[in-house]
C-alpha cells in the first residue's frame, strides 16, 4: 500500500472552520488501487474526509481518518451538444466549476465558490442561486465499502437527490464512498440570472447580455461580498438549511412578520429564508467568545480565531432555539457534527 498511515496528525488545515482536533490514525488516498488495501488496514477507517467545508468536530477522532485526495478531469463521452465530464472526488470544486466555463461546457456557473471537493458535492446536493447540482449529474461512481471497494456507478436517479439531500446521507448509501462524478454539461449556453442578487450583480457588471463565465463571475462577487473567506475566518458557509414549510404555515408568519422571505417549494409548499429568520431574531452579529454569527450574513457561523467545536456547537444551539421560540420553524443544521 502506497499510502502511508500517520499517527495523532492535527486536522486544523484539513476542516474550513480551523478546529485543532487529531486524528488517532491518518492516511490520505491519492490512487485508487490503494483503497482495497486501506480498507483491509488495521484500524479500518472510521471517517472519510473531502474538503472538510461541511463537517464540525467537537473532539478529536479515535480510528482512521482517510481524507480523498484523488484527482483527475477526463471527458467520459462527447455527444455534440453536451459533453460528459468525470471529475475526481477530491478535485477542488470551484476551480473544476471555472475549469468547465473555459473549455465552454455550461451548467455549473451559479455554483461558484461553493467550497469542498467534487466529491461532496452529490452528497449534499449542493445548490445556490436557482440552481442544484443534480440538475447536471448523470452518474455518480462510488466504492463499496462493504464489498472490498467494487466499483459501483448509480444514475441520477438511483442518487435519490433532494434538498441538500442524497442517498448518500441515509442507510442506503453508508457503505458509498464517492470516487468520481459525471457531469453532462451542454455546449450551448443557458443562463438563469432570475435567482438573488445575480441581475443585479450583472447589471453593475455592465453585462446586458451575459455569458455564463459572466453569471460564475457575477457569483463570486456576490459569494466574496456576503461570505468570510474561511482562510482568514473559520466557517463553514451556510450553517443551516432554508426550512420548506406548508403554504398555510408560511401564509401565517407572512401575516405576523411582514417582509418574510419565502420561495416557492412545490405547490404545497414554501421555503423560507433562513438567514432572514435568524438575522430578524436578532442574531445578526451575535458573539460567544469566539464563537460568532456573521455580521453580514446571518446563516454563516464563524470561529474567531479560538473557538472549540463545541463552543460552535452550541451556539448553533442557541440560534435554533431562538428561531423556534420565535417563529416556531425548526433549523436544521447542513454540516455533519461530529
Amino acid at each position: 500500500m502506497s499510502c502511508a498511515i500517520s499517527h495523532s496528525v492535527s486536522l486544523k488545515p484539513f476542516n474550513t472552520f480551523g478546529l485543532d482536533v487529531r486524528a488517532e490514525h491518518y492516511a490520505e488516498l491519492a490512487e485508487p488501487a490503494d483503497l482495497p488495501a486501506l480498507l483491509a488496514a488495521t484500524p479500518a477507517p472510521t471517517l472519510w474526509l473531502g474538503g472538510g467545508s461541511n463537517i464540525l468536530f467537537t473532539r478529536d477522532v479515535p480510528g482512521l481518518v482517510v481524507r480523498l485526495a484523488l484527482k483527475g478531469v477526463r471527458i467520459a463521452r462527447d455527444d455534440g451538444d453536451s459533453v460528459v465530464v468525470e471529475a475526481a472526488a477530491g478535485e477542488n470544486w470551484h476551480r473544476f466549476v471555472r475549469r468547465t466555463l473555459e473549455h465552454g461546457w455550461y451548467g455549473l456557473e451559479n455554483l461558484s465558490l461553493i467550497p469542498g471537493t467534487v466529491g461532496a458535492s452529490p452528497v449534499q446536493n449542493i445548490g445556490a442561486y436557482g440552481v442544484e447540482v443534480k440538475d447536471s449529474i448523470e452518474q455518480v461512481v462510488c466504492a463499496d465499502l462493504s464489498a472490498g471497494g467494487r466499483e459501483v456507478v448509480l444514475s441520477n436517479e438511483a442518487c435519490r437527490f433532494g434538498y441538500r439531500d442524497s442517498i448518500f446521507k441515509h442507510a442506503a448509501g453508508a457503505n458509498l464512498l464517492v470516487t468520481a462524478v459525471r457531469f453532462r454539461l451542454a455546449r450551448e449556453p443557458r443562463t438563469t440570472t432570475g435567482y438573488g442578487d445575480i441581475a443585479g450583480e450583472l447589471a453593475r457588471m455592465g453585462r446586458t447580455n451575459p455569458t455564463p463565465l459572466d453569471v460564475s463571475d457575477a457569483v463570486m462577487r456576490i459569494r466574496a461580498a456576503k461570505l468570510p473567506d474561511p482562510a482568514t475566518l473559520g466557517n463553514a458557509g451556510s450553517f443551516f438549511k432554508n426550512p420548506i414549510v406548508a403554504n398555510a404555515v408560511a401564509d401565517d408568519l407572512a401575516s405576523r412578520f411582514p417582509g418574510l422571505v419565502r420561495y416557492p417549494a412545490g405547490e404545497e409548499h414554501s421555503k423560507l429564508a433562513a438567514g432572514w429568520l435568524i438575522d430578524q431574531a436578532g442574531l445578526k452579529g451575535y458573539r460567544d467568545g469566539d464563537a460568532g454569527v456573521h455580521t453580514r450574513q446571518a446563516l454563516v457561523l464563524v470561529n474567531y480565531g479560538r473557538a472549540t467545536g463545541a463552543d460552535i456547537a452550541r451556539l448553533a444551539g442557541k440560534v435554533r432555539n431562538t428561531v423556534f421560540e420565535r417563529y416556531g420553524v425548526a433549523l436544521e443544521a447542513e454540516p455533519v457534527i461530529l
